[in-house]
């Protein structure tokens, strides 16, 4: 299959091959969601922490007398039940990870990557680098390809100067072409990749 190739203007320059063991993939809604719950998951870090009646500091008196008293049978004062008490069933550090089988890893990908080009929502570009990190040159790329919306960009190697210019800008990221995944490829509508980006991505991703 082939794709056009945009320059910096926004003018088509070229057509080039892309692989379609990459870029063809029927959508599977099922493994790419799969793959966006697992990466959610793993990012959290499951820290948090409640202390039962048995952790929080307090004496274990008994308040007042169990009878004679008119009020409820109460016991210490670090009863569940008592402001400042323990928390029943509270949260413990645990560990959210969830494992997912490396060729359903690469489908889900690969879906994404298929389901960008077939809606028209990737663009190619022959290289992007600029001299200096500038958000007005990043704002200037994006409107000659006519993307007015969020966009994710990738570059084939860590290209400082187009990470700082689009810093500034909340809809745009910039992730070298090696560090591609599911959620960045979900949260942005607009993919923006380096003709080398791809090849990379055609390498890592195509054995």
């Amino acid at each position: 299959m082939k794709a056009p190739v945009y320059g910096l203007d926004g003018e088509i320059v070229e057509q080039i091959e892309l692989s379609e063991v990459i870029f063809a993939i029927p959508f599977n809604g099922a493994v790419v969601h799969q793959a966006m719950v697992r990466q959610l998951a793993n990012e959290r870090q499951g820290t948090a922490s409640a202390k039962t009646r048995g952790e929080v500091s307090g004496s274990t008196r008994k308040l007042y007398a169990q009878k004679h008293t008119g009020r409820a049978r109460r016991g210490d004062i670090k009863s569940p039940l008592l402001r400042g008490g323990g928390v029943v069933f509270g949260p413990k550090p645990r560990s959210y990870r969830q494992s997912m089988p490396k060729k359903m890893r690469k489908l889900a990908l690969k879906c994404l990557l298929s389901a960008k080009i077939r809606e028209g929502n990737m663009k190619l570009v022959q290289e992007l680098d600029f001299k200096e990190p500038k958000t007005k040159d990043m704002v200037n790329v994006l409107s000659s390809l006519d993307i007015d919306s969020s966009a994710l960009i990738v570059t084939a190697q860590s290209a400082p100067n187009v990470t700082k210019s689009a810093a500034n800008l909340t809809e745009v990221k910039v992730v070298p072409s090696a560090l591609i995944n599911v959620l960045d490829l979900l949260s942005y509508e607009m993919l923006v990749a380096t003709v080398p980006a791809v090849r990379n991505i055609e390498e890592i991703w195509g054995k």
